[in-house]
């Protein structure tokens, strides 16, 4: 490839890449906001799916959430049923700083979680120590919650490796049903 065709190549796909990532400031607050510190106190319970690189789904879970805060530090059990019959546990220890975003930690996840909010949109990252076959590997989490109403969030993550895309996973969350239980949802 000579000098001008790789100035062009990179002169038409630069802008392309950059324009795929979406910034949190992007959903400024139009009336209500999320408060993640309101939503996420109490059950809370939700549905999802993890599909792989080519969109096919994996597999599917239900997760039972209890949230509980006192002031600014908050803490987030959860408990993942999945349809192979596997279950797994999630413990987040939250803290609200003073300049509004979150940080996190939890027994998987490799040092701190970040979290920002800005309007209806609440963005998430870390990396999750996932373990497969006996083998534990370091993936990156991009997590966006959107929330739809006063009882459901929708819930989009992109989890990668080495900047490579491995999987989607997409969660549903009702507060509205906070009673219901995830052992009746794959029996």
């Amino acid at each position: 490839m000579n000098n001008l065709t790789k100035v062009v190549f990179i002169s038409l796909f630069i802008p392309f890449i950059f324009s795929c990532s979406t910034d949190i400031n992007e959903y400024q607050p139009s009336g209500k906001a999320f408060d993640i510190k309101s939503y996420f106190n109490g059950n809370v319970i939700a549905w999802g799916m993890v599909q792989d690189y080519n969109k096919k789904v994996s597999r599917r879970f239900c997760v039972e959430i209890i949230g509980q805060w006192q002031g600014n530090e908050g803490k987030l059990a959860e408990t993942f049923y999945f349809d192979d019959g596997e279950m797994s546990y999630r413990n987040w220890q939250l803290i609200k700083q003073d300049n509004g975003e979150y940080l996190g930690t939890a027994e998987d996840v490799k040092g701190t979680a970040i979290g920002k909010h800005s309007g209806f949109a609440f963005q998430f990252q870390y990396d999750l120590l996932l373990t497969l076959d006996d083998d534990v590997y370091q993936v990156s989490m991009d997590d966006w919650m959107y929330q739809i109403d006063d009882h459901r969030v929708m819930n989009k993550t992109s989890m990668s490796k080495f900047g490579i895309k491995l999987a989607d996973i997409t969660l549903f969350f009702d507060k509205e049903q906070s009673d219901a239980k995830c052992s009746k949802t794959f029996s």
